[in-house]
């Protein structure tokens, strides 16, 4: 067995019900076996056409992947899987990844893939938000230059009474500090130095956020994440999900 066949039974019993069970026609490779060949690919970094022969064709995981994703099985996945957050704090932040030339060969005017010119190059930046155990809940996209308080809105309209949201200084809007406040939840946010007011802010819990910059280096270890390979936005946003839900069913595993 390689050491990239990491799919477990618990695993398996958590995904399986999660996926479309509608065979028609011939009998299709098993499930199974073509998501031990996706997660090869998440985990390795390599091409689809190196994909080893015991996963079945390697147009067959490929060609699941895409339909599964245009379908909104990872987007349904991913929120079954994260239902179960703790609730109390939330932190936000984002890491730039670093485009491969392949990614970079889109057509001129074609639509926005999510890659932009950076200090570090063709760059894509994961913008997360995760939990106080360091759990990905809701993730998202941009170009590398885009600024972090971009996307704020997308990622932080789902909060409750009494959270917490921890963030960085990138977050520093009255904009942001408002979305947050509106929900019932309060920002813990260091203030720029040009803020004329000086808001709440608490150092001691500032201190928990090294946990989103902890998942971030657990992300990375997987190689087709820590750098940008696919063309598609939809595509590489979708080997985050998926890398994401790995780390979720572990920490799941570990606790039973």
């Amino acid at each position: 067995m390689s050491r990239y066949d990491l799919m477990t039974d618990f695993e398996w019993r958590v995904i399986e019900p999660l996926l479309p069970n509608k065979p028609r026609g011939v009998p299709r490779v098993d499930d199974r076996r073509v998501l031990n060949g996706i997660f090869w690919v998440l985990r390795s970094g390599a091409p689809w056409r190196d994909l080893p022969e015991r996963y079945g064709p390697r147009t067959t995981c490929y060609n699941r992947f895409v339909r599964w994703r245009k379908a909104g099985v990872w987007d349904r996945m991913m929120d079954a899987i994260t239902v179960a957050y703790d609730g109390d704090i939330q932190m936000i932040d984002s890491t730039s990844i670093r485009a491969h030339q392949q990614a970079a060969t889109g057509k001129k005017g074609d639509r926005d893939h999510c890659l932009g010119r950076s200090r570090g190059g063709l760059t894509t930046k994961i913008h997360a938000v995760v939990d106080a155990q360091g759990l990905p809940i809701r993730l998202g996209l941009t170009a590398g230059q885009a600024h972090d308080g971009q996307v704020a809105d997308d990622l932080l309209n789902h909060l409750g009474p009494h959270m917490i949201v921890l963030a960085d200084k990138a977050y520093d809007a009255d904009r942001i500090r408002t979305l947050i406040e509106e929900q019932g939840a309060t920002p813990n946010i260091p203030a720029k130095s040009n803020r004329k007011w000086k808001p709440c802010f608490s150092k001691r819990l500032y201190r928990e956020r090294n946990l989103i910059e902890r998942f971030f280096s657990k992300l990375k270890h997987f190689r087709r994440v820590a750098t940008r390979y696919d063309k598609l936005a939809e595509n590489f946003l979708a080997m985050v999900q998926i890398a994401s839900m790995r780390l979720w069913l572990r920490a799941y595993e570990s606790t039973t």
